[in-house]
């Protein structure tokens, strides 16, 4: 037996020592996104319990390993820790890539109201996810409100157009998760279709700098961004609820999203609103409800070197316009401005009848990207829209229920970007895209067609370079180059097109003559050059300056082009005129940042001459077979916008701190050498806050929001003759309504109901003294007042 041991114990002793355990693992930690090399990282063998870490040249060496197989973990402040498993045969060289910008996959607890970006040279603004979630239950115009420089543009309470620095509609860009939205967005009433609870930041960019959009955001560019995804294995989500006491409605929002340590996740969200009449301080405004339903879904596959998206979301709104705003006669109109209140009003009713817009909105899209190592980032993606737009006019008989207009706007887009940054100093950005986009009017609505068919192509390409000149400078460059292309058909009174001449200038687009009416095929071809440019300079920690000029080109819209007979929402006739040329916008613009200790000062001036501006204004009135209705005529003129944004914030101590947005601007007609139409008059708001993290993490705020007179505006006002009196009355369509002054209140505490959840309650009062007032950049303002006191509860349950 002892012998068998022996034995046994010397075969045993001649296999540890065939082993080969002097062998070396040994290489270079670099990072991915620019090659260079990563001091003080950190490499561990975990099988073996041994560790070490990279030199000045991010070299690393580890002695006397056995060969075989190792569970390797390489870690860095600021870089996701990376798990190799690694072959150890002989001396061993590996490379290994981490990457310091990682964060951008990692989910971001956001916290705060309303930041400014300075380290970019355009000027930007942005809202992050508890200062979006305050307006859960309403529109994106409302949200950006809160930015200085950012007003709406408004059909009664529930149809809210941002107007950035006083553009909007085509002149602004709406991005929505990385699709630029495409939703028949020429009407002044015609809201943007989207889902504040699919958002989980909003990045506000003023002017024509951000090219990698579009060449055409004279106004500037709003850029939705989802919550990021946690590159983690976790099950979260979050649901809004809120009760609303004007409009007696509700809103209800819940999305829940999983994710996996891999990086492949799923989300859904969804969303419902349900309002029944507003009501103004003195009275009801009868049908202005609003009845709003949406989800969306999502899923994916995200690491930092390669990953792909898939996204699908689905918004209907059904929404009342006040019922006095429908007017049969000019004669209506006229006495709807001259009373004091609406010519309806009827009881409290959830009923949404016509005058009213009946909207759906769909979104696909699919997306891949790609980083290349010492290179940069690849990414390709297409989108799909569906636009279905009803609206219904008053009618009687069988065409009761039959909408005045029904179009469908179907959009096709693919673009590549592609962003070069293995160089810390530079950043290069290209990017190419194509569209197709088809727009088809129903024909069988009974009524002339407002927007005709259309076929419409676009092809755009773009650079941007950014330099670091030194620690305190930075440059910026851009240029863009856009075309498009409008193919349409479209049918013209005879009458109509004579008197327009278009018999003179046109005559080789007719294609049919059908006695009273003309088929025409016109076809237009744009060609857009942009370009920016920009420097941001931080002369200390407490003061930046930055300059912009940007130039942008936009081509006329279809509505600009070809409206030609009654909008019925709008109440009005409308003429667009195939003469409309590009607008051309060159704009200025300087930032002045100054931050030292409590106090927070931001100024954003700004300078805008745009040549060929088109605008619409009021014109006459003409006699149909329902009566005598305003013209309101597309044309063109020099204009020039001038205007300055202010912030500033002054923190008494660690409880109580002030608030000041204040924005001044200021429009003129060059040719004409008169005020613009529609321009947001002087606002200013202040806001005293105050918070306490031992009481329940209390936020509360008390704000006040001035809004002067507008003194500055065009005299559109003219004579109408009315039958009933046998006379002429002056038509006052032009002048404003008065300053007016609101107070809001606005408190929620946070209730720590475990470690990964929480309860957040909000108790919000807009119009604490049922003010009556009436906004200028309200169409429905010759109507009727705008909304009285409503108290907002809202609970978010986050989990």
């Amino acid at each position: 037996m002892k012998y068998y041991i022996l034995i046994v114990a010397c075969c045993f002793i001649n296999i540890v020592h065939s082993q080969n355990c002097d062998s070396r693992f040994y290489g270079e930690v670099h990072d991915f996104h620019d090659g260079s090399p990563i001091i003080a990282a950190t490499i561990y063998i975990e099988t073996l319990n041994k560790y070490t870490t990279t030199d000045i040249d991010g070299k690393f060496s580890i002695a006397n390993l056995c060969d075989g197989k190792l569970i390797v973990s390489v870690s860095h402040l600021g870089c996701e820790t990376k798990r190799l498993e690694i072959q150890i045969s002989g001396d061993s060289f590996y490379v290994i890539n981490l990457e310091h910008h990682i964060e951008e996959l990692n989910e971001v607890k956001v916290e705060g109201k309303t930041i400014t970006k300075l380290t970019k040279t355009s000027q930007e603004t942005l809202l992050k996810t508890d200062a979006i979630e305050r307006f859960s239950a309403f529109s994106l115009g409302d949200a950006l409100k809160q930015v200085s420089g950012v007003s709406s543009i408004n059909t009664g309470n529930s149809i809210v157009k941002p107007v950035i620095n006083g553009l909007h509609s085509s002149r602004i860009i709406v991005m929505t998760n990385g699709v630029r939205l495409q939703d028949q967005e020429w009407g002044i009433e015609h809201a943007p279709n989207i889902d504040l609870n699919t958002v989980g930041s909003v990045n506000v960019i003023k002017g024509a700098d951000a090219l990698a959009y579009g060449g055409d955001a004279i106004g500037g560019v709003i850029v939705l961004q989802p919550s990021n995804v946690s590159l983690k294995d976790s099950l979260y989500g979050k649901t809004i609820g809120s009760g609303h006491t004007n409009g007696r409605g509700f809103s209800l929002n819940s999305s829940l999203t999983k994710t996996y340590k891999k990086g492949w996740y799923l989300g859904a969200q969804a969303t419902v609103k349900r309002f029944g009449d507003f009501e103004a301080p003195d009275y009801n405004l009868t049908n202005t409800g609003l009845n709003s339903k949406g989800f969306s879904i999502k899923s994916g596959y995200k690491t930092f070197e390669r990953g792909f998206n898939v996204y699908y979301s689905y918004l209907n709104n059904d929404i009342a316009i006040l019922k006095s705003s429908h007017i049969g006669s000019i004669e209506d109109l006229v006495n709807a401005i001259n009373s004091q209140q609406p010519l309806v009003i009827e009881d409290f009713s959830y009923t949404i009848e016509a005058p009213r817009q009946d909207v759906t909105h769909q979104i696909i899209k699919a997306d891949f990207y790609k980083r290349f190592k010492k290179f940069g980032r690849l990414q390709v993606q297409y989108d799909f829209q569906n636009n279905q737009r009803f609206e219904y006019d008053i009618r009687v008989g069988d065409d009761r229920d039959k909408p005045a207009i029904d179009l469908t706007l179907k959009t096709h887009t693919i673009r590549t970007n592609l962003k070069v940054d293995s160089k810390s100093d530079r950043t290069y950005k290209f990017g190419l895209n194509v569209g197709y986009q088809n727009n088809f009017a129903n024909p069988e609505t009974g009524v002339r067609r407002l927007i005709p068919d259309y076929d419409k192509y676009d092809a755009g390409a773009f650079a941007i370079s950014d330099f670091r000149l030194s620690d305190k400078t930075n440059l910026n460059f851009g240029l863009r180059y856009d075309f498009s292309r409008i193919d349409a058909k479209k049918f013209y009174l005879t009458s109509r097109w004579e008197e327009r001449n278009y018999d003179a200038d046109f005559s080789n687009i007719v294609i049919d003559d059908l006695g009273t009416q003309l088929l025409t095929n016109p076809v237009f071809d744009y060609h857009n050059v942009s370009a920016s440019a920009g420097i941001a300079y931080e002369m200390n920690d407490n003061d930046s300056f930055m300059f912009n000029y940007g130039l942008s080109n936009r081509a006329p819209n279809p509505s600009e082009l070809f409206s030609d007979g009654l909008h019925h929402s709008a109440a009005r006739i409308e003429l667009g005129d195939l003469r409309m040329k590009q607008e051309t916008s060159n704009r200025i613009s300087g930032t002045y940042k100054y931050n030292r200790n409590a106090l927070s000062i931001n100024l954003e001036a700004f300078y805008n001459h745009i040549n060929d501006y088109i605008f619409i204004e009021p014109t006459g009135t003409e006699l149909t077979i329902r009566g005598a209705f305003p013209v309101w005529s597309y044309n063109q003129t020099n204009a020039s916008l001038l205007g300055l944004d202010v912030t500033a914030n002054y923190k008494f101590n660690e409880h109580w701190l002030f608030n000041n947005k204040s924005s001044f601007i200021k429009g003129r007609d060059l040719t004409k050498k008169q005020a613009l139409i529609d321009i947001p008059s002087f606002k200013t708001v202040n806001i005293l806050g105050y918070s306490n993290k031992k009481w329940l993490q209390l936020n509360t705020e008390l704000q006040s929001e001035l809004v002067l007179r507008q003194n500055e505006f065009p005299d559109n006002n003219f004579d109408v003759y009315i039958p009933t009196i046998d006379s002429e009355v002056l038509l006052d369509i032009s002048s404003p309504p008065p300053t007016y002054h609101l107070l809001h209140f606005q408190s929620d505490i946070t209730l720590n109901l475990s470690k990964q959840t929480n309860l957040n309650i909000g108790l919000n009062i807009t119009n604490i003294f049922n003010t009556s007032y009436r906004e200028y950049l309200n169409r429905l303002r010759y109507f009727a007042d705008d909304l009285g006191r409503n108290i907002m509860l809202q609970i978010k349950f986050n989990y």
